[in-house]
């Protein structure tokens, strides 16, 4: 019997272009369970897909604290949340549930 390879999957790996992080990021806002977490994820994929170096430096967070705090785990505070948005060039938007 042949052996299957596989290898981990990675989002971050897929977010090839502003457009793409974009696309996810609002998907992630529509699916979101209502406890943040697919937002988070989002978030952590598109900073990686980015690099988290860059990011760091962009909002005058440690790296280390990003990764913790856009990890499955984490819980950043929205003040957090809202550099990383901005430094990623992201926006909220709001309007009415169907």
């Amino acid at each position: 019997m042949a052996k299957t390879m596989t290898t981990p999957y990675d989002t971050a790996d897929y977010l090839k272009t502003e457009e793409d992080m974009v696309l996810y990021f609002e998907a992630c806002l529509d699916e979101d369970p209502g406890d943040g977490s697919l937002i988070r994820a989002a978030l952590g994929d598109i900073a990686r897909a980015r690099g988290m170096a860059q990011l760091a430096r962009d909002t005058g967070l440690a790296r280390e604290g990003l990764y913790k705090a856009l990890s499955a785990d984490g819980n950043p505070e929205f003040a957090t949340v809202m550099k990383v948005i901005k430094a990623l060039g992201l926006k909220l938007h709001v309007g009415q549930a169907a």
